[in-house]
């Protein structure tokens, strides 16, 4: 059997499969696409996953909407803890998820990165009218792609670059094919500066809002600039400004 003959005969099967447990309604757009794969997803789930695999900036844009429609979780503050604290990022660069956190967490039946309920399907909307979250699940198929998504944007390049209209971010000029991803306010400027805004907001640091795709040769520049203001603003804290005996204003190192 040839690979050709083999992907037929699998997605024949796979169609059917589908079909048989396609409920009566079942968002169409998910089922055009789902039918339009090289691969077609043999069930449900495995459809709606697919899309929002496949639609990336859509997924982030959704996720950041869930966010905003649950809010901050009252006592909650973006914190960075150890590696054996599970309820903390263990890095600025790992988006804030209070609804991981199992002192804010909503339990099965709610997404674990937006907060808000979910349904047949990892869907964000009870489309079937069922009036209860799917108690199996804990996340948004949507939220997933988008979490991946803000942990390596690296990977969605060619939706950014097209996002762009191919034009690079800081110079205007075509982007190369060693152009990179890169996050306008650096992620360690969120921390210093922005990490008392409410949760929702902080989201957009890591979604499309702060994104942009640059030239190798403009990151690069943009990457040493940043260094040095980081290297200067650490020397900077060293030091503080006391009074001495006489009244005079002196440095000293703390």
């Amino acid at each position: 059997m040839t690979t050709s003959d083999w992907r037929t005969l699998r997605n024949v099967q796979a169609r059917a499969r589908l079909e048989r447990a396609l409920p009566s309604i079942f968002p169409v757009p998910v089922l055009r696409h789902a039918l339009s794969r090289p691969l077609i997803p043999p069930t449900p789930r495995l459809a709606v996953e697919s899309y929002w695999r496949a639609h990336i900036l859509r997924a982030d844009r959704l996720a950041r909407a869930l966010a905003f429609r649950s809010g901050t979780p009252e006592g909650w503050t973006w914190q960075i803890g150890g590696a054996g604290e599970a309820d903390r990022t263990g890095s600025f660069r790992t988006p804030p998820a209070p609804y991981r956190d199992p002192a804010f967490a909503r339990g099965r039946g709610a997404c674990c990165i937006c907060g808000q309920p979910v349904y047949r399907f990892g869907w964000h909307r009870d489309l079937w009218n069922s009036g209860t979250p799917n108690a199996r699940a804990g996340w948004h198929a949507a939220c997933v792609a988008a979490w991946k998504f803000w942990l390596a944007p690296h990977a969605q390049l060619r939706a950014l670059k097209l996002r762009q209209r191919y034009r690079c971010a800081t110079s205007g000029k075509r982007l190369l094919r060693t152009a990179e991803v890169d996050h306008a306010l650096p992620l360690y400027q969120v921390w210093r500066e922005h990490r008392t805004r409410p949760w929702p907001e902080l989201l957009t640091y890591w979604g499309t809002p702060n994104l942009q795709v640059v030239n190798r040769a403009a990151h690069v520049l943009k990457c040493r600039e940043e260094a040095g203001e980081r290297s200067r603003t650490q020397r900077l804290s060293r030091f503080r400004v006391v009074e001495d005996e006489s009244g005079f204003s002196v440095i000293e190192e703390g």
